[in-house]
């Protein structure tokens, strides 16, 4: 649905009522009255997020077309938080998980990664119109950025929205199919854990490693927890947009080099300066995980992030129109071919791998959901595991560009 123009026009105006939606939603997400309980088990906080901006544009309250705030988000906040969320990276305590984490983890990102052009391969037997469109209406371009949020999360998905360029209607559709299907999928796990010990029988697995963890996972937490200083936050801050300001830099030179020295590497979209603002940020954060700045991720690295994560998809929300996945129910078919793909990859990898259905469930939504979700579905199994669940989905924002990128160029082979 379009709009000439919206209601309110003011981007402060705008991005004050964006900032009181996500405030709500995190302040009822508290509540522990009953309703509240039951309401946030059947829609997620990060659905939310999502939904309710779009009611602004839908309804023509706003125009996101002439509205700032996502290039703001995008271009600022999104390295940013690539940057805080990779910088507490802990690499070491990771491999403490075992194998079996890390091998769920990555099945769930070989899940998405080959099962985006599957799904299109699919469904052109079934309707090659489902899968069709030509330049910014190619589908394959809207997938990439599902690509990018299945894998990493919503920085990813708007960095992938940046690189292949679909159009506003195809990105709309795009939005409503990732957080529809991913939610599903998120339902289930959620409905899978008070039968995980049948699940585990099934898989063969021995669990005892997870009380193990538990302990270790605990003693962690509480050994970096601390209560950050003024300083430790506008250090945090003079990391993440200094390294922003600096990949902008480097960008600004690398892009139309590579556009004027190697024009052929465009097809792989390395001409693209928003392309190396997000390599670059995410590059430099892995490399401070190494060193000692990593402690900053107990004065709230990663909750500064997941917060710049929030106002980026809320951004991304008010350009969503929530009738457009009436208009292309196939759009849809695809979503959920591909999570059934993911699902089955998932299924057979811990079977073969004797892994707990906790690994499977943490290692599918660290790339499924990423920062935001992870950590509240490792806590559905004990409180003291949802470090796990941000361990790993930062994992997945470290990855999430570089295989979302893989599988849009998939995707546009398989397309073709």
């Amino acid at each position: 649905m379009e709009h000439s123009e919206g209601l309110i026009t003011n981007d402060a105006v705008i991005f004050g009522i964006l900032m009181f939606v996500l405030a709500v939603i995190f302040k009822t997400s508290e509540i522990k009255s009953p309703f509240w309980i039951k309401f946030y088990k059947i829609i997620p906080v990060i659905l939310l997020a999502y939904f309710l901006p779009s009611l602004l544009n839908t309804f023509g309250l706003v125009n996101a077309e002439t509205s700032k705030l996502y290039f703001v988000a995008s271009r600022f906040l999104l390295p940013a938080c690539l940057v805080l969320l990779t910088l507490s990276i802990d690499l070491k305590e990771i491999f403490k998980l075992g194998p079996k984490a890390l091998i769920m983890f990555f099945a769930a990102t070989i899940g998405v990664i080959i099962g985006g052009p599957l799904a299109i391969l699919i469904v052109s037997h079934i309707n090659p119109e489902f899968v069709g469109g030509i330049g910014p209406d190619a589908v394959w371009r809207g997938m990439s950025t599902i690509a990018g949020s299945w894998i990493g999360g919503g920085a990813n998905q708007a960095a992938m929205y940046e690189l292949f360029q679909p159009s506003n209607e195809l990105y709309s559709i795009s939005i409503t199919v990732d957080v529809i299907v991913a939610e599903i999928w998120m339902a289930i796990l959620l409905l899978g854990i008070s039968r995980s010990d049948k699940i585990d029988k099934f898989f063969k697995a021995d669990s005892t490693a997870i009380t193990t963890l538990k302990d270790k996972i605990e003693a962690y937490s509480l050994s970096i927890a601390k209560i950050p200083t003024t300083s430790d936050l506008i250090l945090l801050l003079g990391i993440a947009f200094g390294i922003t300001g600096l990949s902008h830099g480097l960008a600004d030179w690398i892009a139309p080099a590579i556009a004027t020295n190697a024009p052929y590497l465009g097809k792989l979209s390395l001409d693209s300066q928003f392309f190396w603002i997000v390599v670059i940020a995410t590059t430099f954060g892995i490399i401070l995980s190494f060193t000692k700045l990593r402690q900053l991720e107990g004065a709230g690295a990663s909750k500064i992030g997941t917060v710049f994560i929030f106002i980026l998809v809320a951004t991304i929300g008010m350009k969503m129109d929530i009738t457009a996945i009436f208009y292309n129910p196939g759009f849809f078919l695809v979503g959920l071919i591909w999570m059934a793909i993911h699902v089955i990859i998932m299924i057979i990898t811990a079977r073969i791998s004797h892994s707990p259905y906790f690994f499977l469930a943490i290692g599918s939504k660290a790339n499924i959901g990423g920062a935001a979700s992870a950590p509240v579905l490792a806590a559905a199994f004990h409180p003291s595991l949802a470090p796990v669940g941000v361990l790993l989905a930062v994992l997945g924002y470290a990855l999430g560009t570089y295989g979302a990128w893989l599988c849009g160029l998939l995707m546009q082979v398989a397309a073709q």
